[in-house]
């Protein structure tokens, strides 16, 4: 296994606004593979486990290459994936990581560096497998010939150390450094060359690095001895060309001539230019003139990239000789970079009841440029209740400055702008969408103070009687209203028996049919509650008016209309034009128009003796009573309601036309009896014909005996005249003193009882002197008389 190691440097420094900054060092070996330890983050930070979870800590890196994750569980950094360092850094030394740990609530970040350590995973590696080299037979012993230098991608002792030449008999290796820590290596003739002997000599040129194991590369050399050219080119500057190109020169015009010299004539004496084999990244970037030297630009430079290049150039002369040189190109800084906005953390949404200077978002801003073409200012657009705020360089926090309101603006677009101090400067902007979160500030509120509903009586158990709707200004759970019945009292009962409100909706519906007669309004308290916590309310009042309708038919109130007996009103054969007979009584307990009664006269004896009073109920006779007209009259009178559809109520009214109550008897002994009564009277009958032998002696006594008692109460009856007591017939509820409502005056009677279960007699008083008489077998006493004349009325009891 590798050896690991670790070195950890930890600064500390406060900032503001909850947020800390602080950076680690770490070193690992290049090749591990992944998930292989890096370093305990939160021990050498001294942060707790769990504030690593709370604070979601995250890795952050400005190119969005992550090498490395962080376990929140345990405060480790891990390997994320194998890494090679020659690809990350080249020949950079020493080659790094730099990303930050990232922490929110509150926001905090910070640095870790982490070294990555060469191992020796790379040979030494030549351009070309071979190089072919021209020698002149005549070549002076110590005659140098150039050779491609090896490249190693590993760095520090497993880079390159030495090179071994086989055979060396007649060569041997020369290393000349170049002062920049570079060394060429040339091949030296230690032996003179005889073409006649040996016209063709192979070698093989061995690459050595310093690591453990050691590894080499290798690359064979084939020289052709070659006659007679004995000068080699020599550069006019023996050292280094030295050139200044600004980033962003254009292709085509020269940046620097180089120049060689061969002392040699003829053909000899030509010498051409080319980039010696080992400068790979210069040859794509950069074109010479092989007959000139001239070098031109072939691609453009960036000096964010690269800022400055080590260019050899070889001048080589057609017998083969050469000579090498170096051409320096440094590169200087334009501003032709914007600034570069990167978020690295943003809470979103915000609350509304956010405070000052909550941190929103982390901002880092980066520009490639130096100096300052790469000094940045950050601002935002002014008007909006945010600011920009910094206490480390490249880094800014947008906070709040204000208070929000969501349900004034709901989002903010925040342009975020960067500018530096180039001329001319470079800007960017960034547009961040701000989403401000509700809170539960703001109760239901409905349209109206109070609302109000009619419903007609008699409607149907879960009908709707209205409709409430409150409107919230807040958002989501907050603005979502429930609808509540407040628990008042209505008549002694809870006004859930009466209404229920549906939660969702609002709608009202009647739990139970009303009835006008009994509740002609209702007031209830309706609650609308948002869905926030804690909750926001309001109510309102809501007032139910019922209507009425024309549900009750009239009620007679007399004349009574009983199944035992018979009443008749008496009318003396002398009665005038417009003589009153009685008056139908009558009332509707509903209200307004379906209460206004009228009476008709629907059937009668002879409808030419008698009429109804439409708006009264008063019964007159319409023309003279003569001695022609019968004694048993029988009127229907219909009393009707003024609804729609109206309703009705029948009354009959027995008038007895005869100025003696001996002729009434006589007539009214005959009237129809019930027909109930006579099915059971032909009942008995059958039984007394089956039991006449038991029951005859007591019939004709008892028989004798009734016609004793009503013979007795006859004559007592004549004997009184018109001074008989007097028993009122219905209560004062139904009683006008006033003279002004449906009864015009009150009424009284008398009741005299006999044996007999089927007579009775009965004697009246009337109004404006007149006298009804009625038969009652519950009364057992006397009033006075109100009334000195009375007329006589018989009812016949069954």
């Amino acid at each position: 296994d590798l050896t690991r190691s670790r070195q950890v440097l930890l600064f500390l420094s406060v900032f503001s606004l909850n947020t800390a900054a602080a950076q680690v060092s770490y070193s690992v070996p290049e090749e591990m593979v992944k998930g292989s330890f890096v370093g305990n983050v939160a021990q050498d930070l001294g942060l707790d486990v769990k504030r690593l979870k709370s604070g979601k800590a995250r890795v952050f890196t400005r190119d969005s290459t992550a090498y490395v994750e962080l376990n929140r569980d345990s405060g480790i950094l891990l390997l994320k994936e194998r890494i090679d360092r020659e690809a990350l850094c080249e020949k950079i030394t020493p080659c790094a990581l730099h990303f930050q740990v990232l922490l929110e609530e509150p926001m905090e970040f910070y640095s870790i560096n982490v070294e990555i350590k060469d191992i020796n995973d790379n040979p030494p590696t030549f351009r070309t497998s071979e190089a072919q080299f021209n020698i002149s037979e005549s070549a002076l012993i110590g005659t140098t010939f150039t050779l491609d230098r090896a490249n190693d991608l590993d760095v520090g002792e497993n880079s390159l150390r030495t090179y071994s030449l086989t055979p060396n008999d007649m060569f041997s290796l020369k290393f000349i450094n170049q002062g920049d820590g570079s060394e060429n290596i040339e091949m030296v003739l230690n032996a003179p060359l005889d073409r006649e002997k040996n016209e063709h000599l192979s070698l093989v040129l061995t690459a050595l690095d310093g690591g453990e194991p050691q590894m080499t590369g290798t690359m064979q050399i084939l020289i052709n001895v070659l006659d007679v050219n004995d000068n080699a080119p020599v550069f006019t500057h023996s050292s280094v060309y030295r050139v200044n190109v600004p980033e962003n020169a254009p292709k085509g015009p020269p940046i620097v001539r180089v120049s060689a010299t061969d002392n040699d004539k003829g053909a000899n004496q030509e010498v051409t230019y080319s980039f010696s084999q080992h400068t790979n990244t210069a040859s794509s970037l950069f074109h010479i003139n092989p007959q000139t030297g001239e070098i031109t630009l072939a691609d453009e430079l960036d000096y964010e990239k690269a800022k400055h290049y080590e260019i050899d150039i070889e001048a080589t002369d057609k017998g083969g000789l050469s000579d090498t040189s170096k051409v320096l190109i440094e590169v200087s800084d334009l501003n032709d970079n914007a600034p570069i906005i990167s978020i690295i953390s943003l809470s979103n949404p915000i609350p509304e009841d956010a405070a000052l200077n909550t941190v929103i978002a982390m901002i880092n801003i980066k520009d490639l440029d130096s100096g300052k073409n790469g000094q940045v200012r950050c601002f935002i657009s002014p008007g909006l209740p945010f600011k920009i705020t910094t206490t480390t360089p490249n880094f800014y926090s947008l906070v709040s400055d204000d208070t929000l309101d969501r349900e004034t603006y709901p989002e903010y677009n925040i342009t975020l702008t960067a500018v530096d101090q180039g001329l001319p400067s470079f800007s960017v902007n960034k547009t961040i969408t701000l989403r401000i979160s509700d809170i539960n500030d703001n109760p239901p509120i409905f349209p109206q103070s109070s609302f109000t509903a009619v419903v007609s009586e008699n409607n149907s158990p879960g009908m709707s009687v209205l409709s409430v709707k409150a409107s919230d200004k807040d958002h989501g759970n907050n603005a979502r209203i429930s609808y509540f019945l407040e628990d008042t009292q209505l008549n002694g009962l809870p006004a859930s028996s009466y209404f229920s409100v549906n939660a969702e909706s609002g709608e009202i519906l009647a739990l139970r049919s009303f009835d006008y007669e009994q509740l002609k309004e209702l007031n209830i308290r309706v609650k609308a509650q948002d869905g926030g916590s804690p909750p926001l309310s309001s109510n309102v009042s809501v007032k139910i008016q019922i209507q009425d309708q024309n549900d009750n038919p009239p009620q007679v109130l007399y004349p009574v209309q009983t199944s035992g007996s018979v009443v008749a009103e008496m009318v003396p054969r002398s009665a005038d034009v417009g003589y009153l007979v009685t008056k139908v009584v009558a009332v509707d307990v509903d209200s307004g128009q379906n209460a206004w009664l009228s009476y008709k006269l629907q059937k009668a004896t002879d409808r030419a003796l008698f009429e109804v009073g439409l708006q009264n109920g008063e019964i007159r006779t319409i023309r003279q009573v003569t001695d022609k007209d019968a004694v048993k009259q029988r009127l229907t009178v219909i009393v009707e309601d003024n609804g729609q559809p109206s309703r009705s109520a029948t009354v009959i009214v027995n008038v007895a036309v005869a100025d003696s109550f001996p002729e009434v008897l006589s007539e009214f002994t005959d009237f129809p009896q019930d027909k109930e009564y006579n099915e059971n009277l032909t009942f008995y009958l059958v039984l007394a014909l089956a039991v006449v032998s038991f029951l005859f002696i007591t019939c004709l006594v008892v028989i004798i005996s009734v016609k004793i008692y009503r013979w007795r109460q006859e004559r007592l009856f004549y004997k009184s005249s018109g001074k008989l007591p007097v028993i009122p017939y219905y209560p004062s509820l139904y009683t006008d003193a006033g003279g002004t409502g449906t009864l015009k005056q009150g009424f009284g009677y008398e009741v005299y009882g006999t044996t007999d279960s089927r007579m009775s007699d009965v004697k009246g008083s009337r109004p404006f002197d007149e006298s009804t008489l009625s038969v009652d077998h519950s009364v057992n006493r006397t009033m006075p008389r109100l009334k000195p004349e009375s007329e006589n009325i018989l009812t016949e009891v069954r």
